[in-house]
Order: C-alpha cells, then structure tokens, then sequence
C-alpha cells in the first residue's frame, strides 16, 4: 500500500500564509504519490514531492524561498536515505536550485555520504546565482531580523517519507537552515539519524530547531524506539520531550513498512500532509497547518 507524507515544516507560520503552505502542499503530495501510484520507488516519490516543495517561492524554506544567513545569502542543506542504509546529503550549498537531487547524486555517484560547499556543488552540472534563490518575502523577512538585532530565529525544513508497493522505504529532507544563521552553520536536515532516517521498518523526517534535533539523534532514536516495541504516539512523544529537553522544538512525519503514518509536534504550527491508496483502491488523503500541537497516528 503506497503511502507517502510529507512536512512543510514545524514554527511559527502565519496566518496569511498559511493558505500558500496549504498549496504548496497539496502540490507535493500530486507530485510525490504520481510517481507511488505508478509502481515507482520509495527513494523517486521522495524526491519528487521534497523537489516540488524546494520549487515553491511562496511557502517552504528550502531551495527557492529559504531563509537568509547573517549576511543576506542563501545556503541549503539536504539529505536523502532509504531502508538499505544508503544515503547523501549535501550542506552550505549557495548555487543549487534543488539541493535534494544534489544529495541523491552524493549518494549514487561518490562513496561518500555528505559533501558540503563547493564540493558538494562540484558534482552539479547546473548552477545558479544565490540571489535568484532570494524571494522578496525572504528579503523582508530578514531585514525585519537584522532591525531587530536578533538571535538566529525559526526552524522550518521540508520533508517527505514513503513506503511503496513493493514495500522500500525512503526519506528526504530539506531546508534553507535558519533566519540570521551564521555562514556556515549546519543543523540537523542533512545528518543521517538527526533529521532524516530510513531503515527497513521505518522512514523519518524532522523539522524544528535543528541544533537540539541534532544532539539528541531524533530521528534515528524514534527508530530504536518503535524497534523495541514502543507504540507509535508514544515513541514521537518521547523524541518530542527529548528534544524539548535539549532547550528545542520541533515536529518530525514517519512513516512504518505497513503503511503506518505518525507525525506529532509541539510548536505553534505544523504544515503536514499524506496521502495513500487503500487496499481497496480508494483514495485516502489529509493535509493542513494545524495550529493545535497535537501527535497522531493513522493506521
């Protein structure tokens, strides 16, 4: 049963917004399930909803539309893995428009897991300039920061999970880190078992502040959590209050080989969205900005 579901993020999203994050939702699970409901791979209907949601300039922050550094510029993270253990991710990119395809190319063409930089972006055959990453809404969004003479400040990242018909298992990640962050910072989007995990029961993404998603290993601990029998509200509400432990916040989306969905978070507002076939054929579909913290499974 092909399940795909998917983040646009966990933090503070606008009201006015919010319609746009909707969108941009629904726009990523056509995109992502068409390639699941046409027998594709796991690792391909990742891809394509994470890619979608990194396109959209009006909601998201990965690829076009991320957040701004210190100094007004663009950098993007990204990871890709699935239930064989293989994985890529790239970090600090400034010149790639989908940084996910870029981590799959880490993946299937080096023996590396994670490039950053200009090493990373050697591997590209297209670049583009930083600046034509810059929406006017990230623009603004930052000039209000720098008046502001704030810390670094949200923590919304893009994500998608999914189990095919053949049963693989697949997640990717991606986000343009956090408002103000200093040039160079790296969180937890683009390391194996912080922000992103697959193995052959489970596929995860996180969203939050990625620093303490990062020193507690969320995403790879909510894996050993639901290996060792724990249920599946319990386990994210433990990696929630771990994470919440380690001064953060956040949300994460899994998804178990039967087709079990899990997403919760604890922050004012969370863009999810799923989408599956049932064993009857029958199209089964949710997605919003839900501003309720809140867990939930779906069996």
């Amino acid at each position: 049963m092909a399940t795909l579901v998917i983040h646009g993020g966990a933090g503070r999203i606008a009201a006015p917004r919010r319609d746009a994050y909707r969108a941009g939702l629904r726009a990523a699970l056509d995109a992502g399930f068409a390639v699941l409901d046409d027998g594709g791979h796991a690792v391909d209907g990742v891809m394509a909803a994470v890619a979608c949601m990194e396109d959209d300039a009006q909601a998201f922050n990965a690829g076009t539309g991320s957040a701004l550094t210190s100094l007004g510029t663009v950098e993007c993270d990204a990871a890709l893995m699935d239930d064989t253990g293989r994985a890529g991710a790239v970090a600090c990119v400034t010149r790639i428009k989908n940084p996910i395809q870029l981590a799959r190319r880490v993946r299937d063409a080096t023996p590396h897991v994670l490039l950053v930089g200009a090493g990373a972006e050697a591997l590209s055959d297209t670049y583009v300039d930083n600046a034509s990453l810059i929406t006017e809404g990230a623009r603004a969004a930052w000039e209000r920061w720098k008046a502001r003479d704030a810390d670094p400040e949200g923590s919304a990242t893009c994500g998608a999970v999914a189990v095919d018909d053949h049963g693989h298992l697949a997640a990717a990640t991606s986000t343009g880190g956090v408002l103000g962050q200093l040039p160079g910072r790296v969180g937890d989007c683009p390391i194996p078992g912080a922000g992103t995990w697959a193995d052959p029961r489970v596929a995860v993404s996180c969203t939050g502040r990625g620093e303490s998603f990062l020193t507690t290993s969320a995403a790879r601990m909510l894996a050993v959590d639901l290996e060792a029998g724990m249920g599946g509200e319990h386990a994210v509400a433990e990696r929630l209050a771990a994470v919440r432990q380690a001064d953060g916040e956040g949300g994460l989306i899994a998804v178990q080989r039967d087709g079990t969905i899990l997403y919760g978070f604890d922050t004012t507002e969370m863009a999810w969205g799923w989408r599956r076939r049932s064993d009857a054929g029958e199209l089964e579909e949710a997605w919003d900005v839900s501003d309720e913290a809140s867990i939930r499974v779906v069996p």
